[in-house]
């Protein structure tokens, strides 16, 4: 078995450990930025839940129906934004977007879990699915008066 396979392997573990058991996943009690998002090629559908204090991501969590791939990505997005300052966050965004699509990226945050999620370049009508969660913050960051209840 060539390391390459061994790789994917490694990748489609990762990505079904955060489906079947997904980090961050139920509501959030309190003040909270509260974003819907759906993907409507794939029947994935998100509710993103934020709470941010200071300019930083206190935490994160979501709740949502869909593909293993938008829900571990949720998962995994939850767990890498926690604790960061909102600009970090909105640049990881930008980081996974490039990833996801092939480009070329900037590797100065360790992704950890989420690079499992590389492979979705290999499948263009994926990459909605993987970047779901992640549109779903930048556009409660971005909105943040309008979304808070």
């Amino acid at each position: 078995m060539s390391s390459h396979s061994n790789l994917d392997t490694l990748y489609r573990q990762v990505i079904m450990d955060h489906y079947k058991n997904p980090r961050n996943k139920g509501d959030m009690e309190g003040e909270t930025l509260h974003v819907n998002m759906n993907n409507p090629t794939c029947g994935d559908r998100i509710q993103l839940q934020l709470k941010v204090e200071d300019d930083k991501i206190s935490d994160a969590k979501f709740v949502g129906e869909g593909c293993s791939i938008s829900l571990s990505s949720a998962s995994m997005m939850t767990e890498a934004v926690k604790g960061q300052p909102v600009e970090n966050a909105l640049e990881m965004s930008d980081i996974f977007s490039q990833m996801v699509q092939g480009e070329d990226y900037d590797d100065k945050y360790d992704l950890g879990d989420i690079e499992a999620l590389q492979g979705v370049t290999k499948f263009p009508a994926r990459i909605k699915c993987a970047t779901l969660a992640w549109k779903a913050m930048e556009k409660g960051l971005g909105n943040e008066e309008e979304e808070t209840d």
